[in-house]
């Protein structure tokens, strides 16, 4: 007697009584195989896959009381297309971005860029923190070092200094551009303001930070743009 498939039906239904070689149905088995394992293999190369998603930490809480930034970048709109020179099929560098609104009393900043729309879960890109609050801009290619020196927008009066930088979801230090597997997905930099500085290490992950930050953001704002591949 054959053997029915895993589906609870008999591969061979329809040819019994006729005359089947062992080629054909060894065909039949190939086809009802790939037929099985197919979805699962489909499944475990997107969770693999870059950008698929890390499962990221839930955003911090606000209190009612936490003021807004305006967080603006001159490369792109608010839910417009990040340019492609900012991406992984691109020259991969991070976007210039300007800010203004930061309180007078905050002792650092933290920047984080994630993608909430990754398959596996959020995906972090870039984590920047124990920035001065004196900083209102950076320019377009912050280096990936671990403690990154910091290039104010030309246009912008401040003094040059340096941050702490994390390690994103590629597994890399500092930014790694939008690179969705497939489809439009959004991209959110998030600036939080600070009453005191985290003190964390070079090289921590967006989890950690947030876990840090948790209940010492006085100042938020996010900028979110969309890139499709």
């Amino acid at each position: 007697m054959e053997a029915i498939g895993a589906s609870g039906t008999d591969p061979f239904a329809g040819f019994h009584g006729a005359d089947i070689n062992e080629s054909t149905r060894m065909n039949i088995r190939y086809d009802v195989a790939l037929s099985w394992i197919g979805p699962a293999a489909i499944f475990l190369v997107l969770s693999l896959s870059p950008g698929c998603g890390g499962g990221g930490a839930a955003l911090p809480a606000l209190n009612p009381a936490t003021q807004t930034i305006r967080l603006t970048s001159p490369a792109f709109t608010e839910g417009g297309k990040i340019p492609r020179e900012f991406t992984c099929d691109g020259t991969d560098r991070s976007p210039p971005l300007e800010w203004s609104g930061v309180p007078q009393t905050a002792r650092s900043l933290v920047l984080i860029c994630d993608d909430p729309d990754a398959p596996g879960g959020t995906w972090s890109h870039w984590v920047l923190y124990d920035l001065s609050p004196s900083i209102t801009s950076l320019d377009e290619g912050v280096a990936a070092d671990l403690v990154a020196s910091l290039e104010p927008r030309a246009s912008v009066k401040q003094p040059r200094l340096t941050a702490n930088q994390g390690r994103n979801d590629f597994g890399k230090i500092g930014y790694g551009g939008p690179c969705p597997p497939w489809g439009v997905h959004r991209y959110f930099f998030r600036l939080y303001a600070l009453d005191q500085r985290t003190k964390l290490a070079p090289g921590a992950t967006r989890t950690t930070v947030f876990k840090t930050i948790e209940g010492h953001i006085l100042a938020e704002g996010h900028l979110m743009g969309k890139y499709a591949r």
